[in-house]
């Protein structure tokens, strides 16, 4: 009888076994070296640019791989095999970076900066601030490819990084608490997100005034 590579294996096994296999872990160690390749280049870009500024580009960024539940989900719901190949060919967001910036400035600085790297490869950018989603949610998404070098070979590997202001992490945050909230009877579901909308827009405008007041400052600063 044919043996079944791991890589082959499709729903013939449960979720857990397939999530078990070398081959998916392996994929996820190589995953987890690209978000913190492209983590230390943020780094370096962050120390880089707060020389001779009074503040660093972001204020804090995080790292996350996606889970196996979450990973096996998405195969699922948009109709994929449940195999390494496919989680490699059809999913951008398994390895994802989260930067929290002060201002909608220093989202597009950074960005720009770490996608003229010659190393990194723009595959995606999909902003949400300049064209936010319907219920109000801002954000700049990229998703980049990055080599990473392994024992005998060197692999191209996808990352998504996320860019926000404060204000939009604090309203996509709250947004996500109110919306699942279970007890909410779906009669109100119009009215609730015309007030997150709502809220989104004034968050917005606060966004850029503090850029604005931000940049009176440095003129002052630089014409004194």
């Amino acid at each position: 009888m044919e043996e079944l590579h791991p890589l082959k294996i499709l729903s013939s096994i449960t979720d857990e076994v397939f999530t078990e296999t070398h081959p998916y872990t392996e994929l996820m160690m190589r995953y987890n070296c690209a978000m913190l390749e492209i983590k230390t280049k943020l780094d370096v870009l962050n120390n880089q640019l707060s020389l001779g500024n009074d503040n660093n580009p972001f204020e804090s960024i995080s790292c996350r791989i996606k889970s196996p539940k979450s990973i096996i989900e998405k195969l699922k719901r948009k109709g994929y095999p449940l195999t390494v190949e496919s989680i490699e060919q059809n999913l951008s967001d398994v390895a994802g970076i989260r930067v929290i910036c002060s201002f909608p400035d220093d989202i597009y600085n950074l960005a720009n900066r770490l996608c003229s790297q010659d190393d990194i490869t723009l595959i995606e950018k999909k902003d949400y601030i300049k064209n936010p989603k319907e219920n109000g949610y801002r954000s700049l998404h990229l998703i980049l490819e990055i080599p990473i070098f392994l024992l005998n070979e060197k692999k191209l590997m996808r990352v998504e990084v996320q860019f926000r202001t404060i204000a939009m992490d604090f309203w996509a945050s709250l947004e996500h608490k109110v919306r699942y909230k279970k007890e909410i009877a779906e009669k109100n579901d119009a009215e609730i997100s015309k007030e997150l909308k709502q809220c989104a827009e004034e968050i917005s405008q606060l966004d850029l005034r503090m850029q604005d007041i931000r940049r009176k400052i440095d003129f002052y600063k630089n014409n004194a």
